[in-house]
């Protein structure tokens, strides 16, 4: 059998996908292609889904802006993404579309992967800096995983509230208060946009106190090292890039899409190496 898979999204002529779903293929020794499909929010999204379920397509990945679109195009969606409200994966098989999210997923495996202690610690107390659409999927996930005591961050209060509602053992605080408590948890994970090229200069908090033994997390991989980061490292934490996220939640699409799950080994490294230049 040879696979098509696909990635829809504008822009993303420079998606890393195709090299890592090619890199995928290589190591669960199928045959297949990966690519890329660039729709212009100018044209008919609809016009260009019937274009793409007339294809022999086994699967595809969406990226922004189609995250929500994609949903009224789906026959079914998974639980997991119908909470967060947005799908990134898309199985097509016989003859219907089925919608998940591998975002927080991914992030959750790719954090253990890193730190296999967390695979049992899941009474850490962590703190999700950010309440945006990958907060959403990182927040769900955490759950998902058995991690009970999770405080949301966010500039609007309202909006960490809201993504925190259901969960009674889960708190919603500002970035100030987070940033004068950051000594209370193990884990910070950092999920808004602050600090991505071109701003680097930018922290969403400062870290001025933190746990000896801490991890802190940035999803951002350009640059791979944030300030964030660097200002985690500085104080002695332990700290978890973000292009790992972008392998693993990868990983569990190509899962979704063949029911195989391609080694990692050096992945990780070698897309460093590429993101690095």
């Amino acid at each position: 059998m040879t696979y098509q898979f696909g990635l829809i999204g504008y822009p993303i002529k420079h998606s890393l996908s195709p090299w890592i779903h090619g890199e995928f293929l290589k190591r669960t020794n199928l045959q297949g292609t990966y690519s890329i499909v660039e729709i212009d929010p100018n044209v008919s999204f609809e016009e260009e889904m019937r274009k793409l379920r007339s294809m022999n397509i086994n699967g595809f990945n969406i990226t922004v802006p189609y995250k929500e679109k994609i949903i009224d195009f789906l026959d079914d969606i998974d639980e997991q993404a119908k909470k967060i409200g947005a799908v990134n994966t898309v199985l097509c098989k016989s003859g219907k579309w089925i919608g998940y999210n591998t975002d927080g997923n991914g992030y959750v495996r790719s954090l253990q992967s890193s730190f296999p202690s967390l695979k049992e610690g899941k009474e850490k107390k962590i703190l999700l800096l950010g309440a945006g659409g990958a907060a959403k999927g990182i927040f769900h996930a955490l759950i998902q995983h058995g991690y009970q005591h999770v405080t949301v961050a966010n500039r609007s209060i309202d909006k960490a509230i809201l993504l925190i509602e259901n969960h009674p053992q889960c708190k919603a605080i500002t970035l100030k208060e987070a940033e004068q408590t950051t000594d209370q948890f193990d884990l910070i994970i950092q999920t808004s946009s602050v600090g991505m090229k071109p701003h680097v200069d930018q922290a969403i908090i400062h870290l001025t106190k933190l746990k000896e033994d801490a991890i802190v997390s940035d999803i951002i991989y350009q640059p791979l090292l944030t300030k964030l980061l660097k200002e985690a490292e500085s104080l002695g934490a332990s700290i978890h890039f973000g292009h790992t996220m972008l392998l693993y939640q990868a990983q569990y699409a190509f899962e979704i899409w063949t029911d195989k799950r391609p080694p990692m080994d050096d992945l990780d490294t070698e897309l460093q190496n590429i993101l690095e230049g």
